[in-house]
């Protein structure tokens, strides 16, 4: 849910706003607020970032959880996941794009995380994102190719997935419902 103002609302005007346990982003000057995710949403993403944290030990990736503020421009972003240099990061937010970003698919936030976030993520140059869905469950990635996302994989199910970037991983997003 996007809430208009008179004015193009600035990144001091997102930190004035009360801890209210909303999420709470800024996109092309507009607030956008998203209530908690669902029991299915959480499951998900703790199950990604698990795995995306296992695998990238001995890296110098860090892989971080929502809520953690992502600047992008004038926008204030907060993926359900992200992956970056542990050198990129501040103790506040990433001002820099990172290497992934992943979106869990919830009814409230799927339009904006597959057009607005993905068009933001694209134009930032995040390298690769992921879009999971746990009503399906399944897992699109897509990477970036000369500045434009293309589809590089797709599991559904129990049909394992098998990565090479951001670094080496299998995934099989009907297991981690499961957890």
């Amino acid at each position: 849910m996007s809430v208009m103002a008179a004015r193009e609302l600035t990144r001091e005007d997102l930190d004035a706003l009360p801890d209210d346990g909303l999420r709470h982003e800024l996109i092309d000057g507009a607030f956008v607020m998203t209530p908690a995710p669902g029991l299915a949403h959480q499951t998900l993403a703790f199950a990604l970032a698990r795995a995306l944290h296992t695998a990238s030990t001995g890296t110098e990736l860090k892989v971080v959880t929502a809520p953690f503020d992502v600047v992008l421009g004038t926008n204030v972003i907060e993926p359900d996941i992200l992956v970056a240099p542990r050198a990129s990061f501040t103790d506040r937010d990433l001002p820099t794009a990172p290497l992934l970003v992943v979106e869990v698919r919830s009814p409230s936030t799927a339009r904006i995380d597959e057009a607005r976030k993905r068009s933001l993520y694209e134009e930032a140059g995040v390298a690769h994102y992921w879009l999971a869905d746990p009503a399906v469950p399944s897992l699109t990635v897509l990477d970036l190719v000369a500045g434009k996302y293309q589809q590089t994989a797709t599991a559904q199910g129990e049909e394992p997935l098998e990565l090479n970037a951001p670094f080496p991983i299998t995934i099989n997003v009907l297991d981690m419902m499961k957890e």
